[in-house]
């Protein structure tokens, strides 16, 4: 069987195996960040999630195949963007060369699309990373498994894809962790402070993660000073950051309940790729033991 988010709740293993997660997005975020950019906001990892599921075949949708019209109306019905949001990040995806136009076999009136290799190249990079870390916790193989099909990857991708536009848990984690990954790059900011953690102590109602520098998360992450200066000041007044000393300076802290948000994301997200893993790779490639 599959991981429950509680166990990954209970468990000190899996919150070092989120930490190493947060370091592998932001790595794919240096290596790429433009496509990078497609993870750094829920909306737009929503609908990069969607435009896939649609590509590879959503459950329980008529027939495989991604166009714009069926997006647009997917990601309203899901209530993942409006209209206008939707056709936007398509155009934003096709100039940008992440989708390309390709003729449909079936109705040449149709404009279908299709990721490019380049965009296919990093949603492996995301996939392969959530695989192995989940091996690493249980000494599961589904990740080696995963690499000898080729078909493999468009069978997950749209039952991963379903899970989490269905889970409450997965879109709707808290509210600050909503505050920073609803804004522009602020779940890139929101995994840097995380990985700021060298220990959680779950009696600790604030958890130090040392000096920040706003000049090396602005430069990092492309964000004006501006709007990272107004992140950070709102979640400050939730109570979830602070620093020692004023105006953001001192050493930085992170409350309790924000750092379980995160925490409480990610057991969802791991339970829902570990649940599509069985359903496509085999009850085999699952875990042969428990988390620590």
């Amino acid at each position: 069987m599959p991981h429950k988010v509680e166990e990954f709740l209970s468990s000190d293993a899996f919150f070092l195996a989120v930490l190493e997660c947060a370091r592998e997005m932001l790595g794919i975020y240096r290596e790429s960040p433009r496509i990078a950019s497609i993870f750094a906001a829920q909306q737009r990892w929503l609908m990069a999630q969607s435009g896939f599921a649609l590509h590879f075949g959503y459950p329980d949708e008529p027939g495989r195949g991604l166009y714009s019209g069926r997006f647009i109306a997917f990601a309203i019905e899901k209530k993942i963007a409006s209209r206008n949001t939707a056709a936007a990040f398509i155009q934003e995806m096709l100039a940008y060369r992440f989708l390309r136009p390709i003729v449909s076999p079936t109705d040449k009136r149709t404009r279908l699309l299709e990721p490019t290799d380049t965009a296919l190249e990093h949603f492996y990079k995301w996939l392969a990373a959530h695989l192995l870390i989940l091996d690493n916790l249980d000494g599961g193989h589904r990740l080696d498994t995963a690499m000898k099909d080729p078909m493999a990857f468009g069978r997950l991708q749209p039952l991963i894809a379903k899970g989490i536009i269905d889970s409450d848990a997965v879109r709707d984690p808290g509210a600050t962790y909503n505050l920073f990954n609803w804004a522009n790059s602020g779940g890139l900011v929101m995994d840097f402070l995380m990985t700021r953690i060298a220990s959680f102590d779950r009696s600790l109602e604030r958890i130090d993660i040392g000096k920040l520098s706003l000049k090396e998360i602005r430069d990092q992450f492309m964000i004006s000073n501006t709007h990272l200066k107004r992140l950070l000041t709102q979640a400050a007044d939730m109570g979830s950051i602070g620093w020692t000393e004023p105006s953001f300076k001192g050493d930085t802290w992170l409350s309790q309940g924000f750092v379980r948000e995160y925490w409480g994301y990610q057991a969802a997200k791991f339970t829902v790729i570990g649940a599509a893993c069985e359903a496509v790779l085999g009850p085999a490639v699952a875990r042969t033991a428990r988390l620590a």
